[in-house]
């Protein structure tokens, strides 16, 4: 029997990535209508719903593109594509909209979008162009690893004045994840690190909103009619679902008892509706994901590639552990969505960009076979 060629192999979707991220997506569209079906009881089809599904439209032509694009084009349009985001974080600050005292949205009247989800996704992109750049040491340079840290620190600053300060925190996490794979020395970190520790502390303790948020997290019982009311009602969400959950549709929290529970909250209705199984299923996908976008990145011969790779990967799953433990009550709540299941056009769209990144890079570097045995079986490298 004759063995597939390479080429073929390498027009083909990675399939751990591909039966992840398409068990995450179906299990948001059904949660989606789950959250939103019980606030418009008059509508055949609940309008946010419908938003929903027509934001996984845009996303998978998004995603679609991302996957066609060459790497090579990618790297060239990096830095354009960051300085757009720039530019549009700079608009949101002049002419965005406020919606729950954060000054976060761009709205037209065609469109409404939220370019913080836009710029954390260009800037993880040029941070990975500009650390690919040739270098002839084998420790990347004090300069470089400065530049690319600016590239990051420009978005996240004006993500900080929104005021957005978890996706700024991120966007920062994630940018010297990719500084770290690309060679910087882990003491390079060590006195940027104590900095910004230091600096998110002194931003939260003069900021109410942030300070009534870490509050609301070290006791929410006693803040719970105000900033704790939240957690609270996640709490009894996560109680009532136990095992197996109420059953799908059967949740009472939507029903106006948890603020947002279709957006950030939208694991603490699987919690209830679908009980203990349904989040170790949503978490456990969203693991394999890391594994199979980790071990994509790794397959990569091209610098660029491996970074951008990782970089995307990281921002479909880090903001979802995340998410995941500002509903359970283990770090202040972020305002962090949960990659394809939270409700919002951009951050889904963003997502499934990100998910033809991580996809494309996987289809350019395929594992590779390494025997057969006499039915003409392969095994892929790990």
């Amino acid at each position: 029997m004759s063995h597939p060629s390479r080429a073929a192999s390498s027009s083909m979707v990675d399939p751990g990535i591909a039966i992840t991220t398409g068990l995450l997506i179906g299990i948001g569209v059904v949660m989606s209508y789950s959250a939103t079906a019980a606030l418009a009881l008059d509508a055949k089809v609940p309008p946010l719903f419908f938003e929903h599904l027509l934001g996984l439209f845009l996303g998978l032509a998004a995603a679609t593109l991302a996957y066609s694009i060459p790497s090579s084009l990618i790297r060239r349009l990096a830095m354009p594509f960051w300085g757009l985001a720039v530019a549009l974080l700079l608009a949101t600050l002049l002419f965005g909209i406020e919606v729950n005292g954060a000054q976060r949205w761009i709205a037209l009247p065609w469109l409404r979008f939220q370019p913080g989800e836009i710029a954390k996704c260009a800037t993880l992109i040029a941070v990975a162009a500009w650390l690919s750049r040739k270098d002839d040491r084998r420790e990347l340079s004090t300069r470089r690893s400065v530049q690319a840290a600016g590239i990051a620190l420009l978005p996240a600053t004006l993500l900080l004045l929104q005021p957005d300060l978890g996706n700024s925190v991120v966007l920062v996490v994630l940018a010297a994840g990719l500084l770290f794979i690309a060679g910087t020395p882990w003491p390079r970190f060590v006195l940027p690190g104590v900095a910004g520790i230091v600096l998110v502390g002194l931003y939260i303790v003069n900021n109410d909103y942030a300070w009534r948020r870490v509050m609301g997290f070290l006791d929410p019982f006693r803040e719970a009619r105000g900033a704790g009311w939240q957690l609270v009602q996640s709490y009894i969400a996560f109680g009532q679902g136990d095992l197996l959950g109420q059953g799908l549709g059967n949740g009472r929290q939507k029903l106006e008892y948890l603020p947002e529970v279709h957006t950030d909250f939208v694991l603490a209705l699987i919690a209830e509706e679908l009980g203990l199984i349904g989040v170790l299923v949503v978490l456990g996908a969203f693991a394999a994901l890391w594994v199979a976008g980790t071990r994509a990145a790794q397959r990569a011969t091209d610098r660029f590639d491996l970074l951008c790779a990782f970089g995307m990967v990281s921002l479909l799953t880090v903001p979802a552990f995340l998410n995941a433990s500002v509903v359970m009550g283990l770090v202040p709540t972020k305002g962090l969505t949960l990659p394809f299941l939270s409700y919002g056009r951009t951050s889904l769209v963003v997502s499934c960009f990100a998910l033809g990144i991580l996809l494309g890079v996987a289809r350019r570097h395929p594992a590779r076979p390494t025997h057969s045995t006499g039915e003409g079986t392969w095994q892929s490298a790990g």
